[in-house]
C-alpha cells in the first residue's frame, strides 16, 4: 500500500487495520522517521564504538563531561495525578484478552508491551494497535472462541502506559524512501497519533516506558521525538510522560543525565533487572573477571544488582521522581501447593526489599501476584510514594556497579539455560513473545540471559560443579540431550509441529559465535514467519 510519496506499507491489510493505518497516521510516522532516522543510526554506531573501547573494569566510570549535571540542583517537572501512586504495575503483551485482564487486575498501572514480551509479527503489532485504541476508548471486549466466555473492562481499571520497541529494532513492513523504519518510531507514532488526545480527554495522558537506552544522548533523542509529536498534534510540551528502564550497564552510570535530558517529560526510572543482567554479561563479554554464576544465583540483593537498585532510588528521589522496582517473574504453580507457596514467598521477600529500600512501586508479570505485591507495599508505604526518602546514606561507587556476585556454575544451570533459551526462541518464532516455562514467565530479556551466559561459559571454558569444562563439544552434546528432554515434556506432536529445530540451530549458532551478537532478536527477526 502506497499512501504518500516515498512511503510503502508491505504488511497484509486485515479487518480494522485501516483504523490505525490511516493516511494521516502514516504521514505522521513518516515525518518522525525522516526527522530522526539519521540520529538513530549515529547513536547505534556510537554504541558499537563504545563497546569496542571497553575491555576491562578499568574502562568503566561515570562521565567526566557531565559531572555538572550530576552535581546540579535540579528536579524533573511535576507529575500528573494518575502517575503519583504507582505501587503495583503489571506488564504484558498487547494481546486483546491479556490487555483486558491486566487493566482489570487491580494493579495501579499496566504497561502494554510492544517490546520484550511481544514477538513483532505484523499481525501482533497491528492488532496490538487496534486493541490499545479500543482500550483507550473503553470499547475493548473479547469472547473466548473455545468457551464463549466474555471479557470486558471493569468500571475502574489500571492506568495505561505503552512500551515501544528499542532503538535497535527495525520494522520491515513499512519503508520510507526505500528503507525499513525504526520499530520504536512505528510503535510510538501510531499509538501517539491515535490516542494522545483521546487519553487527555479521558483524564489521563500519553504515558510511555522507554527500553534499552545506553546513553543520555539516546534519551535526548526521545525528548526531541516527544517535542515534535506534541507540536504536530497541538499539545502542550510536557504532556508526554516517560519512564526509562535502566536495563543496560552503560545507563547505570548515566541515571542523572538521562533524567536531565527528559526532565520535562520524565516519570522516573525503573530497575529492568533481567535485561540489566544480560547487559552486564554482554558489555563485559571480553572480561574474564566478569563471569557470573548460575542465573538463579544472580539476585537483586547482591553485588552489582544491589548497588544499581539503591543508586536508582537515590538518584530518582533527589530529582523528585519515581524509582520503580523490578519484575517478579513467578507465576502460580497450580498442581503443587508447596512449591507455589515457596514461589509466592520469594515474591513477598523481593517486594519487601524493594519497598523498605525506598522504591515507589514494583512490577509483576501475572494478575495473581498483584494482591501480594500490593499488600506488601500498602503495609510499608503509607503515602502514594516515597519521594521524600532521599537515601543520602547510599554511597555507590564505580566498583560497586561492577561487583560480580559469588556463586557456583553448575551443569544444571547450563542445561536450564539451554531448555529455556531454545523453547523461548521457538515460541517467539511462532509469534508468542511471553512464555511460561518452568514456573516463570519468560520473555526476550530472560532468554537473552540464557544464551549470553552459555556464550560466556563456552568462551572461557568455565568449570562447572562436576569438574568438567564447558567446551563447544560439551555444549552440543548437552543440547542434544536437553532437546530430547524437551521433546518428552511437550510431546512428539507439539515438537515436530513446532519450530524447535530452527530455534535450536539459532541458539547453538549464537552460543558458539566468535563474537557476541548484540541481541538474539536481530537474527531471529529475519526468521520470523508472517
Amino acid at each position: 500500500m502506497t499512501t504518500l510519496a516515498g512511503v510503502e506499507v508491505h504488511g497484509a491489510m486485515r479487518p480494522r487495520y485501516e483504523e490505525v493505518l490511516t493516511p494521516e497516521a502514516i504521514a505522521f510516522v513518516a515525518r518522525l522517521v525522516r526527522e530522526f532516522s539519521g540520529r538513530i543510526d549515529a547513536l547505534l554506531e556510537g554504541r558499537r564504538a563504545r563497546a569496542a573501547a571497553v575491555k576491562t573494569a578499568a574502562d568503566w566510570d561515570f562521565l567526566a563531561e557531565t559531572a555538572s549535571v550530576r552535581a546540579g540542583d535540579w528536579r524533573v517537572a511535576p507529575l500528573p495525578a494518575d502517575l503519583r501512586d504507582r505501587r503495583v504495575e503489571i506488564t504484558g503483551p498487547v494481546e486483546r484478552k491479556m490487555i483486558i485482564n491486566a487493566l482489570n487486575s487491580g494493579a495501579t498501572h499496566f504497561m502494554a508491551d510492544f517490546e520484550d514480551s511481544n514477538s513483532p509479527t505484523w499481525d501482533n503489532l497491528l492488532a496490538g494497535q487496534v486493541n490499545l485504541r479500543d482500550a483507550v476508548r473503553r470499547t475493548i471486549a473479547y469472547a473466548a472462541p473455545e468457551t464463549g466466555k466474555a471479557y470486558k473492562l471493569h468500571d475502574r481499571t489500571a492506568v495505561l502506559l505503552v512500551r515501544p520497541r528499542g532503538w535497535h529494532l527495525r520494522e520491515r513492513h513499512v519503508t520510507v524512501d526505500g528503507r525499513d523504519i525504526p520499530g520504536a518510531l512505528f510503535d510510538f507514532g501510531l499509538y501517539f497519533f491515535h490516542n494522545a488526545k483521546e487519553s487527555i480527554a479521558r483524564g489521563t495522558g500519553p504515558y510511555f516506558y522507554l527500553p534499552k537506552l545506553e546513553h543520555h544522548l539516546e534519551a535526548r533523542l526521545w525528548n526531541d521525538v516527544f517535542l515534535l509529536a506534541q507540536d504536530a498534534l497541538g499539545l502542550p510540551r510536557g504532556t508526554v510522560k516517560a519512564t526509562v528502564l535502566i536495563e543496560t550497564l552503560p545507563a547505570a552510570f548515566q541515571m542523572d543525565e538521562i533524567l536531565h535530558e527528559l526532565r520535562a517529560h520524565s516519570s522516573g526510572l525503573n530497575c529492568g533487572r533481567w535485561d540489566y543482567i544480560f547487559s552486564f554479561i554482554k558489555k563485559r563479554a571480553n572480561d574474564p573477571a566478569a563471569l557470573l554464576p548460575d542465573r538463579a544465583q544472580v539476585t537483586m540483593d547482591r553485588a552489582f544488582l544491589r548497588a544499581y537498585s539503591l543508586l536508582l532510588i537515590q538518584t530518582c528521589h533527589r530529582r523528585g521522581v519515581h524509582a520503580m522496582g523490578g519484575m517478579a517473574a513467578q507465576i502460580p504453580i497450580k498442581d503443587d501447593p508447596a512449591a507455589n507457596e515457596q514461589a509466592l514467598a520469594r515474591v513477598r521477600a523481593d517486594k519487601l526489599r524493594e519497598v523498605t529500600d525506598g522504591h515507589d512501586g514494583t512490577w509483576v508479570a501475572h494478575p495473581a501476584l498483584v494482591t501480594i505485591a500490593r499488600e506488601v507495599f500498602d503495609a510499608h508505604m503509607a503515602g502514594p510514594n516515597q519521594l521524600d526518602r532521599l537515601r543520602d546514606d547510599v554511597k555507590v561507587t564505580r566498583d560497586d556497579l561492577l561487583r560480580v556476585p559469588e556463586g557456583t556454575r553448575t551443569d544444571a544451570g547450563l542445561r536450564h539455560n539451554l531448555r529455556v533459551g531454545v523453547q523461548y526462541l521457538e515460541a517467539w518464532l511462532r509469534g508468542n513473545g511471553c512464555v511460561p516455562l518452568y514456573n516463570l514467565m519468560e520473555d526476550a530479556a530472560t532468554a537473552e540471559i540464557a544464551r549470553a551466559q552459555v556464550w560466556q561459559w563456552i568462551r572461557y571454558a568455565v568449570t562447572t560443579d562436576d569438574g568438567a569444562a564447558v567446551t563447544a563439544e560439551r555444549f552440543l552434546a548437552t543440547a542434544r540431550e536437553e532437546m530430547a528432554r524437551v521433546r518428552a515434556e511437550v510431546g512428539d506432536a507439539r515438537f515436530t509441529g513446532g519450530r524447535f529445530e530452527e530455534a535450536q540451530s539459532l541458539f547453538e549458532r549464537l552460543s558458539l559465535a566468535p563474537t557476541f551478537e548484540d541481541f538474539l532478536t536481530l537474527p531471529a527477526y529475519t526468521m520470523l514467519d508472517d
